[in-house]
């Protein structure tokens, strides 16, 4: 975690050619050297250079942050780049902040935060029909638990927009998606990371993720949307998920879209053991060997996501 005169940005939340309106610096050992005078460029060679030599990150002054939002809300939708290159930008920036948010003790801050990168999306979404497809078609394909959560909402958006939800039940289940696992900071980061599956005891405390984040949720004042989010995403429309063995009906509608994002993330990502299934085989999947789990319609709501995204040619 950068300390607090720095904060993260990720290399491809930058676009070559425009100039940068601040400071860049890069991290060497504990120090932050200055890289790019605020008004240069990221040129081709400078970009080649700096992955050549350095991490993917970049770092700006704490007390350019608000510079560095009005940056990126001017490129995601100004009218100099493509809606795929905003998708990149917008999540390539959302990441960052979203890493910043999980390694913080301050968890009002990160909820507070969060309804801006969630605003950012729903915002992006109305402003291109394609938008959504591109944001869904730059999933990271590779597991782990920021990578997971960013994804997991912006599915949960995907699928909510499909289903006619309207923009304040947009923004709950984006930031219900967004914290889902938040209850995870509370289970052993042996068991977080284990390859290969888990034995009966640690089984037993990882299924216990979704009580501590119903507490944690409940300390903070969310909202019942997004603690349910939290508290039911493992339930099953069948009646044998838990932690409360609820029946589909009991479940809350919002739980139920985090439900099939987590689902959906899971296989088509990849773990140590596992591999990552196509978009289409992961939803014939959760319609046959995994069928009575979810919400019917919902499953049909994530075909026409990703209809959507083959429509507009983007490869998923």
């Amino acid at each position: 975690m950068s300390d607090s005169k720095y904060f993260r940005v990720r290399l491809n939340a930058l676009p070559p050619g425009q100039p940068i309106p601040f400071d860049l610096f890069v991290q060497i050992g504990t120090k932050h050297i200055h890289y790019l005078r605020a008004g240069d460029q990221l040129d081709a060679f400078r970009i080649q250079n700096f992955e050549q030599k350095a991490p993917e990150s970049f770092y700006v002054v704490s007390d350019e942050f608000e510079k560095y939002k009005k940056f990126i809300h001017d490129q995601v939708h100004g009218d100099i780049l493509k809606p795929q290159e905003k998708a990149l930008i917008l999540r390539e920036s959302s990441m960052a902040l979203v890493e910043e948010l999980f390694e913080s003790d301050d968890v009002d801050r990160a909820l507070t935060e969060s309804k801006g990168v969630i605003d950012s999306f729903i915002e992006f979404m109305g402003s291109d029909v394609s938008a959504m497809a591109h944001l869904v078609g730059l999933s990271s394909h590779d597991f782990y638990t920021y990578n997971h959560s960013l994804d997991v909402s912006i599915y949960s958006l995907g699928l909510g927009q499909a289903a006619g939800y309207s923009e304040a039940d947009l923004r709950e289940v984006g930031i219900g998606g967004l914290f889902h696992d938040i209850g995870k900071r509370n289970v052993p980061l042996e068991i977080i990371t284990k390859r290969g599956g888990l034995d009966d005891s640690e089984w037993a405390l990882m299924q216990k993720h979704p009580q501590y984040g119903l507490i944690i949720l409940e300390e903070h004042g969310s909202s019942d949307a997004v603690k349910a989010c939290c508290f039911e995403h493992h339930e099953s429309f069948l009646g044998n998920g838990y932690p409360q063995a609820l029946n589909g009906p009991e479940i809350h509608h919002m739980a139920r879209v985090t439900a099939i994002a987590d689902t959906y993330d899971a296989l088509t990502t990849k773990r140590s053991y596992n591999v990552p299934m196509r978009p289409t085989d992961a939803v014939e999947m959760m319609k046959t060997k995994l069928a009575g789990r979810y919400d019917p319609d919902l499953l049909k709501a994530l075909y026409e996501v990703l209809f959507q995204m083959q429509k507009e040619k983007i490869a998923i």
